[in-house]
């Protein structure tokens, strides 16, 4: 099955579809009751996994179906967009998170929002949104529209999601939380909610996020069978 536009299709809807149906309250909170906390997150987890790992060799494969044909200037934009979303991403996995996955015990800290968080609590999924969408608009082809949209959709669709979900376990706790951090990042900061935690952040974050740019750069002809830079 694998080398069809159906198959990507195929992995994406277990992949995006199966993180929101597996969150929402009349699914996951049964599927809680009868097999537990732990073993929920590892079967939800592997199929992630396995959803994901066929959605990647599917789309290795796919059929190249163009819809229509990027204007040269658009290979700039992931090369604009790409060291940010680094910075984002290695930030994001770094600090402690109410809104990670088993997060919400950073709640029941003094200041639970602090570096990274103070320019959004949603880092990780604005990293994983930022690729999706600079990547959607350097690429034409069906198969990239499909897959970058795709993550676009579960990385922005998702971030109200959880913040519903950590709502509902936290109730007032995460109220603060709220006030004083946005999912666009430094629109808190922005509108005079909160001051960047640029301390918390510090100097390694931004400095192994460029590392991490700078290598998926360099090795990108390698992994994607082109070279990002745009031809001048």
């Amino acid at each position: 099955m694998l080398g069809t536009i159906d198959a990507l299709l195929l992995g994406l809807v277990l992949f995006v579809g199966g993180h929101f149906a597996l969150s929402s309250p009349p699914l996951r909170e049964p599927a809680i009751r009868a097999v537990g906390e732990e073993r929920f997150r590892g079967l939800y987890a592997m199929l992630a996994l396995a959803s994901l790992l066929w959605t990647v060799l599917a789309f290795g494969k796919a059929p190249f179906v163009e819809v229509w044909s990027p204007p040269p200037w658009t290979r700039w934009i992931p090369n604009v967009v790409m060291p940010f979303a680094a910075v984002l991403l290695v930030a994001g996995v770094t600090t402690r998170n109410p809104t990670a996955v088993g997060g919400e015990t950073a709640l029941d800290e003094p200041n639970p929002v602090r570096g990274i968080l103070t320019v959004t609590r949603h880092p990780f999924l604005n990293a994983t949104g930022l690729w999706a969408l600079a990547h959607l608009a350097a690429n034409g082809d069906l198969a990239s529209m499909l897959l970058f949209g795709g993550i676009a959709v579960l990385s922005y669709g998702g971030m109200p999601a959880i913040d519903a979900k950590v709502r509902r376990r936290a109730e007032s706790a995460w109220g603060p939380v709220v006030l004083t951090t946005s999912r666009t990042p430094f629109l808190a900061a922005a509108q005079g909610r909160v001051r960047v935690d640029w301390r918390g952040i510090g100097l390694w974050r931004p400095a192994l996020g460029l590392l991490l740019w700078a290598a998926l750069y360099g090795l990108h002809p390698m992994y994607a069978g082109v070279w990002p830079h745009p031809v001048l």
